[in-house]
This record gives C-alpha cells, structure tokens and sequence, in this order.
C-alpha cells in the first residue's frame, strides 16, 4: 500500500514543485497543498512561484492559466478530465459570434473559461474582484460579462450597469434552489446564510452575505454566529471547520438524496492521482505559444487593476 501523503512529499522536494489546490478539492489535498485558495489567490500564487513543476490540483481552465502565466514552466494536473460545466457553456465559435453581435463592447471575462475564450477577452475577472473591476471602468462603458449569467447579473445590480451576459451557469451554484434555501432557514432561524455570487439571484435575494470563497471563508471566521448556512461547493466546509471548529455549517444540498453539494470534476483528483501527476509529471497542460501570449493580456490587466485597487 503507497503511502501517497508521504511519496507527494518526497517527489515535491525531489522536482521542486509546488503544488496548488482549490477549496473544492477534497481535505486530504487541501492539506497536504502548499497554498490553497479561490481564484483569485491561485492566479496570483501561479503568478509568482519559483518552482520548476506547478501540480494543479483544480479544474483544467485554472491549469491552464497556471501555464499562461508560466509558459516555460511545466503544469500538471491530476486528471486531464477536470473540466468545468461554466466553462464548457462557453464555447470558442459561439462567443464569437455573440461578440460579432454586439461590437464595440469591452469583454470582461470570468476566469472560469477557456483559454480561448481568454484570448477574446480585453480583462479577466473573478468572483473576488469583478464588482472592483467592472468600477474600475467608466460608467457608460459598454461591457460584455461572460460566461456566468448569474455573477453578472449580481454585478449588474450591485454596479448599477447594464452590461451584455453570455448565458452560461457553472450547474453546482445554478441548482441550488430559493425552496431549499428557505426550508433550511425555517430550520436553522439563528443561522446565517452565506452564498457565492455564482448561485442564482433568488438564492442571493435571501443571503446574509454574498461573496467569493474566500470571502466567504473570512466572513465565517470573523462574523460571531455561530451557524451559518452555506450555498456553495461542499469542498469549502473543511477550511471553515479547521478555522472555526466551534462552529457549525450546513451545505445547501443539490438535491433531496443527499447532504452534499460536490462539484463532480472538481473531485476527480485523487491523492492517487496526485502522486501519479508528480511522478509522472503527466498530464501535461500544453498550449501554443500564440493562445498564451493572447490570453495572458486579459490576466495580467486584471491583476495590474487588482494590485492599483490593493485587491492584492
């Protein structure tokens, strides 16, 4: 029997290599991980490492700009089919033909899409920083969002703009429903419900606060309730518990069967498949040299607006 903790150790310090985890990946992941965070803080980590292999433990677009932003570096991640359903609603041809329609937009794109759709972009967002973004622009800019319908139109309430949305929904925050939400509330009175911008507007009429998951994260640690009802990826729940043990969290469930809410690419990595990666370093992320000069402008304006903004 492998014991795979103590192999991806060893491998780590044998390759330097770094190795980057979302919230939503399982525990065992998250903390054997050297930095572990949401979009925003991945994309920076990504930005400034000094290691020779990044082990993305993620979803393929994070790979993907973990090499955009390292292109002479080698990117690895777990399992190649890690995609993602808000960037697969997305697709290359169909978005440019929706550009085509409505010319003369600034296109502010999620970082949850694909390379390609990067390369179409003039600057990238994320959950943490587009409402900080999208003001940084003038009012009467003409902005296409793309491809998250729900954030932007969370942004579009909040910044008071009427940007153009791609129609597209990331399907573990888009099925939460305002029905469930509710019957929790009736359950839990003295619980706060805390929820990602991703979720429907019906969900986020009823939040006590909306915010990235790392906002989330923060709020659950700083707020002084004690029972917090959570509308995201179920993956967030073991950082809240080790920064607040005595407290109590309650996922909003995908459906009736379960307690859970898992995103299903997000836990195709495994310690196993982790181990592997860096032993391996296969599967490998590769992009043309092209696609990453293309799609690296949009990521390095948003990171230059976020440090100007002190966002970083």
């Amino acid at each position: 029997m492998i014991d795979f903790k103590n192999e991806i150790l060893a491998l780590k310090k044998q390759k330097n290599a770094v190795i980057l985890a979302h919230y939503y990946q399982i525990p065992e992941i998250q903390d054997i991980a050297d930095y572990v965070g949401d979009s925003l803080g991945l994309s920076q980590n990504a930005s400034q490492t000094d290691a020779d292999l990044i082990v993305f433990a993620g979803v393929h677009f994070m790979a993907e700009t973990a090499k955009i932003l390292n292109p002479n570096k080698k990117v690895v991640l777990p399992d190649l089919n890690a995609g993602c359903s808000l960037a697969d609603s997305c697709q290359p041809e169909d978005f440019l033909k929706f550009l085509n329609n409505h010319p003369q937009h600034t296109v502010i794109s999620y970082i949850n899409c694909s390379a390609a759709i990067k390369c179409m972009s003039d600057i990238i967002c994320t959950s943490g920083n587009a409402v900080q973004i999208v003001n940084s622009l003038p009012k009467d800019e003409k902005i296409i969002f793309a491809p998250d319908k729900n954030l932007g139109a969370y942004i579009n309430t909040i910044s008071r703009r009427n940007m153009v949305l791609w129609n597209g929904s990331c399907e573990v925050h888009n099925i939460l429903s305002k029905e469930k939400v509710i019957e929790l509330k009736i359950k839990y009175p003295e619980a706060k419900l805390i929820a990602h911008p991703e979720c429907d507007a019906a969900v986020l009429e009823l939040a006590d606060f909306i915010g990235s998951t790392t906002a989330l994260l923060g709020y659950t640690r700083k707020s002084d309730a004690k029972k917090f009802i959570v509308a995201t990826e179920t993956g967030i729940l073991h950082q809240m518990k080790k920064e607040s043990p005595t407290k109590e969290f309650i996922i909003v469930p995908a459906d009736e069967t379960c307690s859970c809410n898992d995103c299903p690419y997000m836990k195709l990595n495994t310690m196993e498949k982790l181990y592997l990666a860096m032993k391996n370093e296969q599967p490998e992320i590769i992009l043309a040299n092209d696609v990453i000069e293309q799609a690296k402008k949009p990521i390095i304006r948003m990171l230059e607006i976020s440090r100007m903004l002190k966002l970083i």
